[in-house]
């Protein structure tokens, strides 16, 4: 088969039929378009797809187009297994007809479906198009594709589809923003169908990350509340514990210790952290030192601790230092270094007097409030997100 131009004959063989080769310009063959014989379309269309697909011929890009809107005038009249055999062929070249593609991909799924999977020629437009007015069948398979921009998947999301959005979630090729991950995470909690593919996307931030360990959790403990008669406080400590251990694995890689974290985590280690170590570093005014061996000694989290520390009363310091045993005498002068570290002097008036909280409070009752304050504030945030009786 020959084709020298748009103005010569270009030969075409029938595909199929009896009759002879045909000689037509590509002109003639547009014309023959508008033939309504189903027989004769359907050669037309096997003749010209044979043409165009053909890889020894080397069409003029006038010649092309031509052809490329011959088929795609043709496409709707030839069978489905005619259709679905096109579609397959044209899905893997990049140089297919725009709009031939786009009359495919609107084709029923049998046919659209190696074009929305595969297709290079589509763009975003045309993605997003058939996602709106397409079935459920059609985004399926846009949320498959190799790569998907952030604006297809948004699209993807919209439609509000549980299955569309798993699958998405679970193609690590399609961009997600921020914002509509933010979305998807709160939307897992009532979808269990987002969770899995959430937690193993390698662009989930961490801090929501973090926030779907945590609510997840909060779900765990409600159900057990509301299965089973125990006491809840072991049941917090093993989930708090469980989902601290996996959040550690997910942030060990990016934490690096400063000088002061690695000094007091050697002394833990050592058993040389204690009370007179931390009054001594706030004497000499090592106070990051002294915070953050206070936060190891009482397991409470850095900024917390200082909120305690700092507060104008001192009623929190009263409770944390009879909570984990510290002497009457010890307490008394970590109040007043305390007070002079944050320059409040006597400014600062408690509603109830510190030291009178702290002979009246017993130790178990200290050590039940420390016990909370441990708790994770996303922990204790996700709880109250579920309505569990935290």
């Amino acid at each position: 088969m020959v084709a020298k131009s748009t103005e010569r004959a270009v030969t075409l063989d029938s595909s199929g039929s009896n009759q002879p080769p045909m000689n037509f310009t590509a002109d003639e063959l547009f014309a023959l378009a508008r033939n309504k014989s189903a027989e004769g379309r359907r050669q037309l269309f096997s003749t010209v797809c044979d043409l165009f697909l053909g890889e020894s011929l080397v069409l003029s890009d006038r010649e092309r187009a031509l052809m490329g809107e011959i088929l795609r005038q043709l496409v709707r009249d030839v069978e489905m297994a005619v259709r679905k055999s096109v579609a397959d062929k044209l899905s893997k070249r990049s140089d297919a007809p725009h709009a031939l593609v786009i009359e495919l991909a609107n084709d029923q799924i049998e046919v659209a479906n190696p074009i929305l999977k595969e297709s290079e020629v589509l763009k975003d437009v045309d993605l997003i198009e058939v996602i709106r007015h397409r079935t459920m069948e059609h985004q399926l398979a846009v949320a498959m594709r190799k790569t998907v921009s952030a604006n297809v998947s948004s699209a993807l999301v919209d439609t509000g589809n549980q299955d569309v959005i798993a699958t998405l979630l679970n193609n690590h090729g399609a961009t997600i923003t921020r914002e509509v991950m933010d979305y998807l995470v709160n939307e897992s909690k009532r979808v269990d169908a987002y969770q899995n593919p959430l937690v193993r996307r390698p662009d989930l931030p961490p801090d929501l990350a973090q926030r779907m360990y945590w609510w997840v959790s909060a779900a765990l403990r409600k159900h057990i509340a509301q299965t089973f008669s125990v006491n809840m406080d072991p049941v917090d400590d093993a989930i708090e514990e469980s989902t601290n251990s996996l959040i550690k694995q997910e942030t060990d890689a990016r934490a690096k210790p400063g000088k002061t974290e690695d000094l007091i985590e050697r002394l833990g280690e050592l058993g040389e952290l204690n009370t007179d170590f931390l009054i001594k570093a706030l004497r000499q005014g090592e106070v990051s030192l002294f915070e953050t061996g206070l936060a190891r000694m009482s397991g409470l989290r850095l900024n917390l601790l200082r909120r305690i520390l700092y507060e104008p009363g001192g009623e929190g310091l009263a409770m944390l230092c009879r909570a984990t045993g510290v002497e009457r005498q010890t307490f008394a002068t970590i109040y007043e270094l305390t007070r002079k570290a944050a320059d409040r002097g006597d400014e600062a008036k408690a509603q109830v007097d510190p030291f009178e909280l702290f002979d009246k409070t017993k130790a178990r009752d200290a050590e039940r409030v420390l016990k909370r304050w441990r708790r994770s504030s996303q922990y204790l945030d996700a709880l109250k997100s579920v309505g569990s009786d935290a």
